[in-house]
């Protein structure tokens, strides 16, 4: 395998390392266990096991018995998924009528939905994102010491591709922090279609819009509960918000220039400026830049050592008698 990291991949595919690997297994007749546990899926795909004889070796499994194995776990989960709906319909089934009387026999879905905990919001955006066809609108703040999960983030990458094979287009803002995130640039890299990306100083929370027709935005802050909202009007605006911020955007693209700072000021600390100006303490002014506090801080040290400030409150009238703010900048270096 030559060393290289086992590619990500949904649970139940196999990868060309691990097709490759299974290939010589079936030739050699066994592979030693650094082998097989470097390319995970065989395992998991029940195509490799351990000998009898020797713990430390794997054999192969013919094909033809992993995937009757696979089929036959997979009637017993069809099995228990069918029970259960049939449990939730003889739950549910009172108080559907109660709510058909009440409602005068409407079963519409409801204009805004609250989805609460990470799997169900993932499931409802999934739902949607399966019928969309035409657009993905999102913007995607930076969240400090968090980090989407490796799952999550190939579930994430497989839906946008979904839509891009559809004929559909897909755009995103970021802040100015992420223009070098690798997870960012790996992302557009793997995507085929029509995927741009662009980013700004500030952003609003996250938000999703699809096909201008649904909208998706977190309910509370650590991003537990959500808002599902099909109102026209407020979808439109969301709509609106999203393709101002657009337009003032930088396009996110592989190597950015440094932009030039001829008076020392660079527009990450340009923008900072306007921040301080404004009132803001460093906490506040880190979180809407999307940076940590101690970085906003640096930023603010060299700030005040350029413009030759002794003090905040110094700092704040030498700001504005340098008509660094009369500029606009872009891309913090």
């Amino acid at each position: 395998m030559g060393g290289s990291p086992h590619p990500a991949h949904g649970a139940e595919e196999l990868c060309a390392p691990g097709r490759e690997l299974y290939l010589r297994a079936l030739r050699e007749g066994h592979l030693c266990r650094a082998e097989a546990e470097a390319v995970p899926c065989l395992l998991a795909l029940g195509l490799l096991q351990p000998a009898v004889a020797d713990l430390d070796r794997f054999e192969p499994v013919p094909a033809a018995v992993a995937l009757q194995e696979l089929l036959r776990t997979s009637a017993e989960r069809i099995a228990d998924e069918r029970r259960r709906e049939t449990g939730l319909a003889q739950t549910f089934e009172p108080l559907l009528r109660a709510s058909a009387d009440h409602a005068g026999g409407l079963g519409e879905a409801p204009d805004i939905r609250v989805h609460c905990g990470l799997d169900r919001i993932n499931r409802a955006i999934s739902t949607a994102m399966a019928d969309a066809r035409e657009e993905l609108l999102s913007i995607q703040p930076h969240v400090a010491h968090t980090s989407m999960p490796l799952e999550r983030r190939a579930l994430s990458l497989r839906r946008d591709q979904a839509l891009l094979d559809r004929g559909g287009r897909i755009r995103t803002l970021y802040q100015h922090t992420l223009r070098h995130a690798p997870s960012v640039h790996s992302r557009y890299e793997s995507l085929r279609g029509d995927a741009e990306a662009r980013t700004l100083n500030e952003v609003t929370e996250r938000l999703i819009v699809l096909d201008r027709g649904v909208a998706f935005l977190p309910a509370n802050k650590d991003r537990t509960l959500a808002l599902e909202i099909r109102i026209p009007a407020l979808v439109d605006f969301f709509v609106t918000v999203f393709d101002r911020l657009w337009h003032l955007a930088t396009p996110l693209y592989r190597q950015t220039a440094r932009q030039p700072s001829p008076d020392g000021v660079t527009p990450r600390q340009r923008a900072i400026a306007a921040l301080l100006v404004e009132g803001h303490t460093d906490a506040v002014i880190a979180d809407r830049l999307g940076m940590n506090v101690r970085t906003a801080r640096l930023h603010i040290a060299k700030l005040a050592a350029t413009l030759g400030s002794e003090s905040r409150a110094q700092l704040g009238y030498l700001i504005g008698q340098s008509g660094i703010l009369d500029e606009r900048g872009e891309v913090s270096a």
